[in-house]
C-alpha cells in the first residue's frame, strides 16, 4: 500500500499480520525488505508489523526536498497517523534509529509504548569538538564521494564491512550481499547523497532525553559501520534504558543475528 504525505510524496508502507502494532525503520540505503525477517517472526507471534520505505528510498517516491531527519520524522508520524496505531512499539535501525528518536522527540510518546534502537547512529556520528571519538568528516565525504562516482560498486563494497562479510569465519552469503546491492540501487541517488548528512551530522542528544518509554538498545560490538561506543552512549542517555551487546556481530545484525535479535525482540515486546 501507500501513503501521500503533506508534500505529496508517496510512501510505500508494507503491513502484515493483526495484534498490537510494531513499526520499523531501516537504515541507509535499505528499505523496508531489510525489516522481513523480524517482521515475518513477530506477525507470526500475533503483532502487527508495519515498516515503510523512506522517502527516496526502496518503493517509495523520489522527491528532491525534504531529505533531512525533520522530514523524516514527519513521514513516520504520517504512517503512524495514516494507519491510527496506537500504543505502538518503535524499531528503529541505523538511520532509523535516529528517525525513531526525532520523531519522538517531535510528537511525543503519547501513541509509543516501546522503543528499540539497533545499530543507531545516535547520539551522533560525526567527530567534533565535543564528541572527539565520533567520526570523521573525511569518511561521511569518502561515502558521498562513492555513491556519487560510481554507486552501483560502491554498494557492492559496502555490502561487505556492512554484514561482516570480511571478518574470518564469516557465512554471509552473496544472496544477503546482492539484497543489500539491489535495496540500495532502487533508491534515488540525491536522496541517499543527502541522506549521509542527515544520518552523521544531526546531533540526537536532546531527542533521546525526550524518549520516556521502555527502552532496548542493541548493537553488534564488531560493528565497522557505526562505532559500538555510540550505543553505550545513546543507552545513558534514555532514562531506564537497557544495552545489549551482540559478541561479534557486524552493524547489518538484523540478518546475521536475526534469530537471537528475533528472540530478543519477542522477549521485550511481549514483557
Amino acid at each position: 500500500m501507500t501513503i501521500t504525505t503533506r508534500d505529496g510524496t508517496r510512501l510505500h508502507v508494507t503491513d502484515w499480520g493483526d495484534g498490537p502494532p510494531v513499526v520499523f525503520s531501516h537504515g541507509w540505503p535499505l528499505s523496508a525488505d531489510a525489516w522481513e525477517d523480524q517482521m515475518l517472526c513477530l506477525a507470526s507471534h500475533g503483532f502487527r508489523c508495519v515498516a515503510h520505505d523512506r522517502r527516496g528510498h526502496g518503493r517509495s517516491t523520489q522527491p528532491w526536498e525534504g531529505n533531512n531527519m525533520d522530514t523524516y520524522a514527519d513521514d513516520l508520524a504520517a504512517v503512524v497517523r495514516s494507519l491510527g496505531l496506537r500504543d505502538a512499539v518503535h524499531v528503529g535501525h541505523s538511520t532509523g534509529a535516529g528517525e525513531v528518536a526525532r520523531y519522538i522527540s517531535r510528537f511525543g510518546t503519547g501513541s509509543v509504548s516501546k522503543v528499540v534502537l539497533i545499530g543507531s547512529v545516535t547520539p551522533l556520528m560525526l567527530k567534533t569538538q565535543t564528541n572527539p571519538d565520533g567520526v570523521p568528516m573525511s569518511v561521511f565525504n569518502t561515502m558521498r564521494a562513492g555513491v556519487e562516482t560510481d554507486r552501483a560498486q560502491y554498494f557492492r563494497d559496502l555490502s561487505v564491512p556492512f554484514y561482516g562479510a570480511n571478518r574470518r569465519g564469516s557465512r554471509v552469503s552473496d544472496g544477503l550481499l546482492d539484497s543489500f546491492w539491489r535495496q540500495g540501487m532502487q533508491a534515488g541517488l540525491k536522496n541517499v547523497v543527502e541522506c549521509v548528512a542527515a544520518f552523521s551530522q544531526t546531533d540526537f542528544t536532546s531527542d533521546l532525553r525526550a524518549i520516556d518509554r521502555p527502552t532496548l538498545v542493541l548493537h553488534g560490538d564488531d560493528d565497522q559501520m557505526v562505532p559500538v561506543a555510540t550505543a553505550a552512549r545513546t543507552a545513558a542517555l534514555v532514562p531506564g534504558a537497557r544495552l545489549k551487546l551482540y559478541h561479534g556481530a557486524p552493524h547489518g545484525l538484523c540478518a546475521t543475528s536475526k534469530q537471537e535479535l528475533n528472540a530478543d525482540l519477542l522477549s521485550f515486546l511481549q514483557a
